[in-house]
Formats: C-alpha cells, sequence, structure tokens
C-alpha cells in the first residue's frame, strides 16, 4: 500500500497546484463550484498567487519502500487536494473548499489524510467550526464527510456552476 503525506502548498508547488485542480474540474465538474473551462483559461499568475496563500494542501503517494519518510515533501505523485480558507461571514469558522482525490487512490485513506490535515490548518488559522458544501447527488462525498463528523445544517443552495443541482451545508466542530 503506497504512503501518503498531505502538506500544504508552498509558492514553487504552482504548477502541481494547477495540475491537480485541473484534473479535479476534468473527473467531477458537478462537484465544483467552478469550471474547467473557466480555470484551464487562467494565466500562471492566478496559480502563482493561489499557490502563495498556503491555505490549499496536497496529497501525494509514493509505493511502499518510497523515499518519503523523514521528508517534509514527498516526492510521489499527486492525488488529492483541499483548501481551507477563512469564512467571509464568520470569524470563528473556515470554509473547506475544492476537496478531490483521485479516482485511482479513493479507498485508500487520501481523504480521510486531507480531512485531518484540513482540521489542523483550521485550527491555525483560529476557527471552531469547520464547514463546507457538498452536492446533495454526491452521495460517496456526503458519506465520506458524515463519517468525518459533518452534520448536514439544513442550508441550500445552487450549485454555482451548475445552478440545476442543489449544495447542501454541512459543519462539524475543529478538533485541532
Amino acid at each position: 500500500m503506497p504512503t501518503t503525506t498531505v502538506a500544504r502548498v508552498r509558492p514553487d508547488d504552482w504548477r502541481d497546484l494547477r495540475d491537480v485542480r485541473l484534473r479535479a474540474l476534468a473527473d467531477a465538474p458537478s462537484a465544483f463550484g467552478s469550471t474547467l473551462a473557466r480555470e484551464v483559461a487562467f494565466p500562471d499568475d492566478v496559480w502563482r498567487e493561489r499557490a502563495a496563500q498556503g491555505r490549499t494542501l496536497l496529497a501525494r503517494q509514493v509505493p511502499d519502500g518510497g523515499a518519503a519518510a523523514g521528508r517534509d515533501r514527498s516526492p510521489g505523485a499527486v492525488v488529492g487536494i483541499a483548501t481551507v480558507v477563512p469564512s467571509p461571514d464568520d470569524p470563528t469558522a473556515a470554509d473547506l473548499v475544492s476537496v478531490w482525490v483521485d479516482p485511482a487512490a479513493r479507498g485508500g485513506g487520501v481523504a480521510a489524510a486531507l480531512l485531518r490535515s484540513a482540521d489542523a490548518l483550521a485550527a491555525e488559522l483560529g476557527a471552531r467550526t469547520l464547514a463546507l458544501w457538498v452536492t446533495a447527488t454526491n452521495t460517496p462525498a456526503r458519506t465520506l464527510y458524515e463519517r468525518a463528523g459533518f452534520a448536514a445544517t439544513g442550508e441550500t443552495k445552487p450549485l454555482p456552476s451548475d445552478p440545476r443541482l442543489v449544495e447542501v451545508r454541512m459543519t462539524r466542530p475543529v478538533r485541532g
């Protein structure tokens, strides 16, 4: 089984950030508020700026016996992404956005590792609550979030990239 590491994006990781984000948008267009067509057109400066913010987490995998142990950055392939941002509406909350795991890496603990790291980042930002929006029809993601302690709040809204779809808000306390 491969070893998974999760680390915050650094400015020099902007190409990895761009590549995994575009893969995510191509793989699961109904899971995101943006579109592949919109983001593929972004100039490199947008990706550099996003990477410089340091709020995105990348999950990487190396095969067993790989050289990840003891390093601060795995040389492995990027297989997942998540971003944590302070809530614009509540100074005690952080929003978890852009969560995605490569289909070939699903079921191997990558999402759980991303959620643990996202929780730690939310605590670092001073949040007491971690919130997210998930498409109502995305049963695998909703199940993952429920297993991780998130609960639906009853709030819904149209998905910005496809208003025919509904998003459900879920929250949980930050565990830090």
